[in-house]
């Protein structure tokens, strides 16, 4: 029976230190770039654990969806960590605009795919019982999404599976996240783009995720020819701006052939101070970086838990998958 890896990430405490929040969203960055290597590129070097740092520069090929799959994980993680500034858009959106009753809210995340590398990204079956409806806003009785998870799965990859999907959730399958509340088990598919020109509407989607434009209102609106309730997420002393700190800091790093690059590319002291960390560890393996690098980050900021659970057997499942979840952290800017 095929096996699905579920890697969870919690964080136990507020950030501290700027520096200690760009290692910990650094380093599930560039988990997420690793396992998104061609698969045959890695099978040359004997499999992920033998690719190293400084290989990474020559192996990356770096996509368009690049930033936009981390973005995908960075909001999923905020809503299970609890982040106040991005509940507070969720909720409201879902409570005023969906009719999404409850107080406890979750996150599943659902897909997301560079060159067929990433397959189904989290699992549901943790969250979803036989009662969790997904409610679309058609005058119908919800659906029952535990039932067609894995359709929805299958038609993300397989056009005639889309066929066979009820009519009210005909185009779930696009869904990023499934948002919703687990103690009235109500939930809302959820798409998530970094740009917000690409933020398309679907049948059975009802909530659209963007970061809002730097300086700019971050109010909730409907998108009445996308039938989307958008959320724009704060990015003006928010989670944002770390999360694209720590962005820039791997990719500048992988542009200057895995050392420490010029002042120009890394203007402050703490992009610096973590880019001359990587650098300081480019002949080691990424998976023994990554590691490495736990204890430096913010103490008992993050705690890892994986572990391996067979997959449910179905005709509509994928095969194994690995998976990634992109902490998002607050921090104070030392250099302003």
């Amino acid at each position: 029976m095929s096996q699905i890896s579920i890697r969870t990430e919690n964080q136990l405490n507020p950030v501290g230190d700027e520096v200690s929040a760009l290692i910990a969203v650094a380093r599930p960055i560039l988990q997420g770039l690793l396992f998104a290597l061609k698969q045959e590129v890695v099978a040359e070097v004997g499999g992920f654990e033998n690719v190293k740092l400084m290989m990474l520069p020559r192996m990356y090929r770096a996509g368009d969806g690049d930033i936009g799959i981390c973005f995908e994980y960075a909001v999923h993680d905020a809503v299970r960590r609890g982040d106040q500034t991005v509940l507070e858009k969720v909720n409201d959106g879902m409570r005023r605009h969906c009719k999404v009753k409850g107080s406890d809210t979750a996150s599943i995340l659902f897909g997301a795919e560079k060159n067929g590398a990433l397959r189904l990204i989290d699992t549901a079956k943790d969250l979803l019982t036989d009662d969790s409806r997904l409610l679309t806003g058609a005058q119908a009785q919800p659906i029952k999404l535990r039932r067609y998870i894995n359709m929805l799965a299958a038609a993300f990859r397989r056009p005639t599976t889309r066929l066979w999907l009820p009519a009210s959730i005909s185009g779930a399958w696009k869904a990023d996240l499934f948002l919703g509340m687990k103690d009235t088990d109500r939930w809302v598919g959820t798409t998530v783009k970094i740009n917000p020109a690409q933020l398309e509407g679907a049948t059975g989607i009802r909530v659209g995720i963007v970061p809002s434009r730097q300086g700019k209102s971050d109010k909730i609106t409907f998108d009445h020819a996308k039938n989307l309730v958008v959320c724009p997420l704060p990015y003006d002393a928010a989670f944002m701006e770390v999360f694209y700190s720590a962005w820039v800091i791997v990719q500048q790093f992988i542009a200057a052939d895995a050392q420490v690059p010029k002042e120009a590319s890394l203007p402050t002291t703490a992009q610096r101070m973590v880019a001359k960390l990587l650098a300081e560890r480019r002949a080691f393996p990424i998976i023994d970086v990554i590691e490495a690098l736990g204890p430096i980050a913010q103490p008992e900021l993050l705690e890892t838990v994986a572990q391996d659970r067979p997959a449910e057997p179905s005709r509509e499942e994928s095969a194994t998958v690995e998976t990634l979840i992109a902490p998002v952290s607050r921090y104070v800017n030392t250099d302003a």
